[in-house]
């Protein structure tokens, strides 16, 4: 009776994964996952996340009219997957700018919050990537991988770096993976500026790090903007540059 009931239940196990596979073999596939599948080795960023950023760009730009020489930057690029990813889904119509210090994370501060600390001390921790530390090739080896020509990494901190990025106020998409309050501060102060009207501004850690949240918050209060901070398929934080009233 014993072998008899082991045998049904392995049918019945045997039949309920068949049915599984058949089903997930019907589900139609993410029209980026193949971008996903080639640079998801050069992104921390998870699959669903990757492929969210890849729709909401993919649905701005196809509501725009370009300007003369636009301009795609993203600030905090580790190795360089996700700006490569767009790269190749929005093509040389573009030029791109990868800001990021190739040497990690910058030291957290209180107002960062307990949350940031704790990450940062955690050295062992399975999503420290050693401080987020990548070397400049992995980045140069993505945009290659993209076959987009017209790119630019910078190297350095961004309070550095980004006051000389004298570029014209052409950016469509600004994409913020700062992380920390003084970093995305510094992307805001310098490159907000620069986005044009009804550009994008993606903001990946503000659910993340209060840093990001604070910086963002007191950014838009101390210049009075009145832009909405949106949310993209409950997971993406993204605003719209409006016209100042």
């Amino acid at each position: 009776m014993e072998k008899t009931l082991k045998v049904f239940l392995r049918k019945i196990k045997n039949k309920i994964k068949s049915i599984y596979q058949t089903n997930k073999k019907d589900e139609p596939k993410h029209q980026f996952e193949y971008l996903y599948q080639k640079f998801s080795s050069y992104s921390m960023v998870s699959r669903s996340f990757f492929l969210d950023n890849l729709d909401i760009v993919n649905k701005y730009v196809s509501s725009i009219h370009l300007t003369e020489l636009p301009i795609v930057v993203e600030c905090g690029v580790w190795r360089g997957g996700m700006i490569a990813a767009m790269a190749e889904m929005l093509g040389n119509q573009y030029t791109y700018y990868l800001f990021d210090s190739f040497e990690g994370l910058p030291e957290v501060k209180e107002i960062d919050g307990i949350k940031a600390k704790q990450w940062q001390s955690n050295k062992e921790g399975i999503y420290y990537y050693n401080n987020c530390m990548a070397e400049i090739s992995f980045a140069q080896n993505a945009m290659l991988l993209s076959n987009i020509n017209n790119y630019h990494i910078i190297k350095g901190w961004f309070e550095n770096t980004l006051p000389r990025f004298n570029e014209k106020a052409n950016i469509h998409i600004l994409r913020l993976d700062a992380d920390w309050y003084d970093s995305t501060m510094a992307c805001l102060v310098h490159l907000f500026p620069k986005v044009c009207l009804n550009g994008i501004i993606i903001i990946d850690d503000y659910y993340t790090w209060d840093g990001c949240s604070r910086a963002v918050h007191d950014y838009l209060s101390i210049n009075k903007r009145t832009e909405r901070i949106q949310q993209f398929n409950n997971k993406i934080c993204f605003i719209i540059k409006q016209e100042m009233t």
